[in-house]
């Protein structure tokens, strides 16, 4: 590992979708941190079991040589916090309107502590127990301020999500070693953004707020991608100190 970020000045970055969504999710901001020199990779996530997607992860993690950044979205956040203590090569998390739970607590007992949100309000459990969004619900409040056009075909490409994720209890989140950003959307209508303002601040996380649905990094790809860029940019300055 010695002098890698020398070598490779531009970091790895790994993005992690979240459910009802997948890696094309992050295209935008992918083209701005390729056109930037940062090597990315935007891998697509099982959503068949937490243990499931946190090893698709760990997949992708093995095969970056040096620090990598890791940027969740949405339920993406929790596969990252997932990980735990183990995280040899990343060097930084950034969370976009994600999930960023403490031990002990679930996706499922956090969500009940308040009224069902407008995306969520109608979800669809299929006979194998997989979560999917209807059409009106992703386009009118999962994904608010993206065009409609684009809206319907991320709804097309919906990943589902095992409903045994909701009852996952977190270990040792992977915040409480290594240093955080988050981004909270005001507008989500999928996460309360009063959630997002308190995940942040338990992890001590530098924090962004912009006017945004629950995709910012669809509908807000600059603010996203630069937000990555910065973390980067700080812990590569820390890795060579």
């Amino acid at each position: 590992m010695k002098g890698t970020t020398e070598m490779n000045a531009r970091q790895n970055i790994i993005l992690v979708h979240g459910a009802w969504a997948d890696g094309s999710s992050w295209s935008a901001v992918i083209e701005r941190l390729q056109a930037d020199g940062y090597h990315v990779a935007a891998p697509q996530f099982p959503m068949t079991a937490l243990a499931d997607d946190v090893a698709r992860l760990r997949q992708v993690l093995d095969r970056q040589d040096g620090p990598t950044i890791v940027a969740g979205h949405s339920y993406g956040g929790q596969i990252m916090t997932a990980l735990g203590t183990d995280v040899p090569n990343v060097a930084g998390l950034v969370y976009i309107a994600a999930f960023g739970l403490d031990q002990g607590e679930s996706l499922g007992a956090l969500l009940s502590q308040g009224p069902v949100t407008p995306a969520l309000a109608h979800l669809v459990t299929d006979q194998l127990g997989f979560g999917w969004l209807p059409e009106d619900d992703f386009v009118n409040h999962f994904a608010a301020d993206v065009d409609p056009v684009m809206a319907k075909v991320m709804h097309a490409v919906q990943q589902a999500l095992a409903g045994s994720a909701f009852g996952d209890v977190m270990g040792v989140p992977a915040w409480k070693s290594l240093p955080s950003w988050y981004l909270v959307a005001a507008d989500d209508q999928a996460i309360p953004p009063a959630a997002e303002r308190q995940f942040a601040s338990r992890m001590g996380a530098t924090t962004i707020e912009i006017r945004s649905s629950h995709v910012a990094m669809v509908s807000h790809p600059d603010e996203v991608a630069q937000l990555i860029k910065t973390a980067a940019e700080a812990t590569a300055k820390s890795h060579t100190s």
